[in-house]
């Protein structure tokens, strides 16, 4: 292989894998004439989060951008928590980010034969031998900075690694009893080269291939092998990969197979107030802390999607964190302003009341009902207006009424005028109390003169609210999500992350009061609804018979930058 360039010189230029690349096809460059190959190798046993779409963005997207193909492999290669589940959701995650595979479709599995033949010819050439050690005799044979590992079983004779290699694959020790290890360096710096293992026993079924195997590639093993067989020109992967690489590279190299993938690493995404270890995310779903991976407050793209984000707000995203080889944290505000401005120019407009107190305009004759025309999107005015209904008895939202406001306050109180949104201007005249001295009606006149919020007389009405006709109203449950977690870095301390959950992070809101254009609204429709922020129809409980919506994001941006 080509000596490999100075990568930190492309970080400063902006994409480096992108200039990476560009060096490679260039005339004379690793990959002159070639078309550029990139894969996204999931492992089936979770569902995908929002690091792994970075993932799928740089692969698919640097695919798209050199017209070269990108294959979505499955790899499958430890058969203790996989699933077709899995399988199904990883697919479905990707193609609603936008990306397709064209039919280039593969598992890891479909190599094992090929693998296999990989490992005996190591053992042939005296590269690989079968071990006998412990887990944690390994451990303690390994060595450390100063002192080299220690393989009792290193020069064990090539006839005798093969022939125990082959009853490993027939089934006759139990699982630990043996592994296949590389014979590379014991005194490597790089503890990867220590002789890593490169297969293990383990009697588990495979969701493909049944009970066919009894031995499986480890990881570093495989993920070259895979890369090489498929002809992948760029293994673009995450920087925890990059003690790997030399590993992959010895495999690669010694695989005896055609094709020299060449292994790039970039930072993987972090997210404040966020997990992003599969295996924690996994402990939310079992333990019961969140309701499945697909809750809306996991980082799942199918628990974003099911709260609203868009596959749009999650690209621009992911665009504007941009490639780079140093890690950091990224502020979930920014992901959030990404889904404001998204929303804010394609969702539609609608009226709901969360904490509803009725409202009863006394001077509004009883039994007359009206309409007003108010707009679905001022952003989009192509999608036109709808009709909402206006009667004697109104909700409104039960922070938009005090009795004795504080100063700035511009809503309803006693002697006080608001715009109802797009109807009229009422003032407020008193208010109905229970027996507990709960405010249960607020008492309003109305100005027939001011229909359509306008004042002929041009006085000065500083507050608005929005409302819903109690005559047409329907009622809906709502959902209020929060960060589910206290610590903008949950994985930081000692302590078991699960004592930071936010036990605030769901507030569920019932008897909620929706507009009635909202009465048919189905999965995945979004909507802003006035003064509350933006919002989802729920893709798993909402019904005709029971609407269920979730706030996908507030209006206020925290984004400090965001404008």
């Amino acid at each position: 292989m080509p000596e490999e360039r100075n990568e930190e010189a492309a970080v400063r230029a902006g994409n480096f894998i992108h200039d990476i690349i560009d060096e490679e096809l260039a005339p004379g460059g690793r990959c002159e004439g070639k078309r550029v190959h990139t894969r996204f190798p999931p492992e089936p046993n979770g569902y995908l989060h929002i690091g792994h779409a970075k993932a799928i963005c740089i692969d698919f997207g640097t695919a798209e951008k050199y017209g070269g193909v990108c294959n979505l492999r499955m790899d499958d290669t430890n058969p203790d928590k996989e699933d077709v589940e899995y399988v199904d959701a990883i697919q479905e995650d990707i193609r609603w980010l936008g990306y397709d595979w064209d039919n280039r479709f593969y598992y890891a599995s479909d190599y094992f034969e090929t693998m296999y033949e990989v490992a005996v010819g190591l053992i042939k050439k005296g590269l690989a031998y079968v071990c006998e050690l412990t887990p944690d005799q390994m451990r303690e044979m390994r060595g450390d900075l100063t002192h080299p590992a220690v393989s009792p079983y290193r020069d064990r004779p090539m006839e005798e690694s093969l022939d125990l290699f082959a009853r490993m694959r027939a089934g006759e020790f139990e699982d630990g009893r043996m592994t296949l290890r590389a014979k590379i360096d014991l005194n490597s710096g790089n503890f990867n080269m220590r002789d890593p293992v490169i297969y293990r026993i383990n009697h588990t079924h495979h969701h493909r291939q049944g009970d066919k195997w009894c031995v499986y590639p480890m990881y570093d093993f495989a993920h070259p092998l895979e890369d090489t067989i498929e002809g992948i020109t760029h293994s673009l992967c995450s920087l925890e990969f990059e003690d790997h690489r030399p590993l992959y590279n010895w495999v690669r190299d010694n695989s005896g197979l055609e094709a020299a993938p060449r292994q790039i690493e970039f930072a993987r995404l972090n997210l404040s107030y966020t997990v992003m270890s599969k295996r924690k995310l996994r402990r939310l779903v079992e333990e019961g802390v969140v309701d499945g991976w697909d809750d809306p407050r996991m980082p799942t793209l199918s628990g974003l999607r099911r709260r609203g984000y868009t596959p749009a707000s999650i690209r621009d995203f992911l665009e504007r964190v941009g490639v780079a080889k140093t890690p950091n944290t990224v502020e979930l505000a920014l992901l959030e302003h990404c889904l404001r401005e998204d929303l804010n120019h394609n969702a539609r407009r609608a009226m709901m009341v969360l904490r509803p107190v009725r409202l009863t305009i006394t001077n509004y004759p009883e039994g007359r009902t009206e309409a007003f025309e108010v707009e679905n999107n001022p952003e989009r005015p192509e999608e036109g207006t709808r009709q909402v209904t206006f009667s004697r008895h109104l909700w409104i939202e039960e922070e938009d009424f005090l009795e004795n406001p504080p100063g700035k306050y511009f809503r309803l109180s006693p002697g006080r005028e608001v715009r109802l949104k797009g109807a009229y201007v009422v003032r407020c005249t008193g208010c109905v109390k229970d027996e507990s001295g709960h405010v249960i009606e607020v008492l309003a006149e109305y100005d027939p003169e001011t229909r359509g919020g306008n004042t002929p007389d041009g006085r000065r009405i500083k507050g608005t609210i929005h409302w819903v006709d109690a005559e047409t109203a329907v009622d809906a449950e709502v959902r209020l999500y929060d960060t589910l977690f206290t610590e903008p870095n949950p994985e930081a301390g000692e302590g078991d992350f699960l004592e930071l959950v936010n036990p605030a992070s769901l507030e569920i809101l019932t008897g909620c009061k929706a507009e009635t254009s909202l009465a048919d609204a189905q999965a995945p429709c979004a909507f802003q609804f006035l003064r509350l922020g933006y919002f989802c129809v729920d893709s798993r409980d909402s019904s005709a018979e029971h609407l269920v919506f979730n706030r996908a994001v507030s209006l206020k941006d925290g984004f400090k930058n965001g404008k």
